[in-house]
């Protein structure tokens, strides 16, 4: 498959209707959500990907803005064909909750003041901005999304979505990440914040219409970054080579090419980037604790966890270790979720998931093609019992905007089905009861089934629904060919 970019994108806006209460007890007015999308919404809303960003990122997670010299900081994993294929999903992404890219946080407008937030914006956390985007989600309207993916702060995302709104997430995908933010994560966040802080031109935060804290910011940025890289990858890149110099200057000038490299990343990071978001991101990836600092286990943290989840950790990675992964892995495990673990070999660090596209894309494709009916069915589809009337099961079906109507006793157990088609042949023979018309022989799918399981018995069959039942035969859902057509089919359907 010939593998593409997105094209040419915009950036879509959101703005939520009511107040958003945040998790310290403040609330926000007049939020709004920076959002991209990329790919076809299916007629069930079954196929959409939540991607999250991480504390640096955006909601520009592929292809490109007009003029822009490179593409969305995910393109190489987003697109036709690509590992998150926008032939078969509905990817998006938003701009997080205290984010500088479109998103409300401290750069805003305050709607109090007429003024820009500063330091007025309150403090957030990870689950603040996952409740932002589940009101984007609502506004979507979508009821459960095919899968959460995430790296870094983006993986954190993802266990709060799985942990706030377990019934909307049928399948996680956390990459290089952590369950709650260790002594040491949290150390490198407050050096950054104090580099900030201690910039003359920050201004307690104040700095809108004056000069910017930029050798601050660009100072947290390069702490930052050499956690993101191992020193293997700073030996394989630099070692000790110095820059555009063959001595050593012995002044206090920049020598290697490791520190050249360091100085670039702070100054282009100050172009795009506001200093007051970083401080307010770092300390909500500080704040984050899914055992609630300790008063809980992280299986009680994750107990009701429904989804399918698979971990994904980097061996190089010593921000957020493979330890630390594992640690994840074995808490889903003792509640019996249905959770697998994969580590990607790289000697890039932590900021291997978003170079090693390879890697990934064979892990995530494996995990994705492993998809269940119960992954993509419609829960508790409507039914009927046979002693009701033609007329009624007509109505039903206009009501609920569905073809097929599973025919079940009082206790859902299957009893037959019948049809749109069925009901037109019931009208034109005068039909009036449904054991009349209803078939009984039904072919139905089990929710542990392959997804291309089902489609083999659609095609064998000629039907385009399946009732999904369990080993009892009661009815727990349905599965039709809008399904699956986009995630397995292609044009067949």
């Amino acid at each position: 498959m010939k593998k593409e970019s997105v094209g040419v994108v915009e950036t879509k806006y959101y703005n939520l209707s009511e107040e958003l209460i945040l998790d310290g007890g403040d609330s926000l007015k007049d939020v709004t959500i920076a959002y991209e999308t990329y790919g076809a919404l299916n007629k069930q809303k079954s196929n959409a990907i939540l991607v999250c960003h991480a504390l640096s990122g955006n909601a520009h997670v592929a292809g490109w803005h007009e003029g822009d010299r490179k593409p969305g900081w995910w393109d190489n994993i987003i697109g036709p064909g690509k590992c998150l294929d926008t032939d078969r999903y509905f990817i998006i992404c938003s701009n997080v909750l205290g984010g500088c890219q479109g998103s409300t946080g401290p750069s805003s407008q305050n709607p109090e003041t007429g003024k820009q937030y500063a330091l007025e914006f309150p403090i957030i956390t990870i689950k603040d901005m996952v409740k932002a985007q589940k009101k984007l989600i609502d506004h979507l309207q979508i009821k459960q999304l095919f899968s959460v993916v995430g790296g870094s702060m983006g993986g954190m995302q993802v266990l709060q979505w799985c942990v706030s709104y377990p019934d909307m997430v049928r399948s996680a995908i956390p990459i290089a990440t952590t369950s709650y933010s260790s002594p040491q994560q949290i150390a490198f966040n407050e050096v950054g914040r104090r580099a900030i802080i201690s910039d003359p031109h920050w201004n307690e935060g104040n700095y809108y219409e004056g000069e910017f804290p930029d050798s601050g910011l660009a100072l947290a940025r390069m702490i930052g970054h050499i956690t993101y890289l191992s020193n293997e990858s700073m030996y394989e890149k630099f070692g000790r080579r110095l820059q555009d110099k063959e001595e050593y200057s012995f002044d206090f000038s920049t020598d290697f090419e490791v520190e050249s490299y360091l100085h670039y990343q702070g100054d282009t990071f100050t172009k795009r980037f506001d200093a007051n978001s970083y401080l307010y991101i770092s300390k909500a990836i500080d704040y984050f604790d899914l055992t609630e600092n300790g008063t809980v286990s992280l299986s009680e943290a994750l107990k009701d966890v429904k989804a399918r989840v698979l971990v994904i950790s980097v061996d190089s990675d010593w921000l957020y270790t493979p330890a630390e992964s594992k640690e994840i892995v074995m808490a889903l495990t003792a509640n019996e979720v249905d959770v697998s673990y994969c580590q990607i070999k790289s000697s890039y660090g932590h900021d291997a998931f978003l170079l090693e596209a390879g890697q990934l894309s064979y892990i995530i494709n494996g995990f994705f093609s492993e998809t269940l009916v119960v992954d993509v069915m419609t829960l508790n589809a409507a039914t009927i019992t046979e002693d009701s009337s033609i007329e009624e099961a007509a109505e039903l079906m206009l009501d609920e905007k569905v073809t097929h109507l599973p025919v079940v006793s009082e206790d859902r157990r299957m009893l037959g089905i019948v049809t749109a088609w069925d009901i037109s042949k019931a009208v034109a023979l005068k039909y009036d009861k449904l054991d009349q018309i209803m078939t009984c022989d039904v072919v139905t799918a089990l929710p542990q089934d392959p997804i291309e399981l089902a489609a083999r018995k659609m095609r064998k069959h000629n039907i385009s629904s399946l009732p999904v039942v369990n080993d009892h035969g009661n009815v727990l859902g349905l599965i039709t060919t809008d399904h699956i057509s986009t995630l397995i089919a292609g044009d067949k359907y």
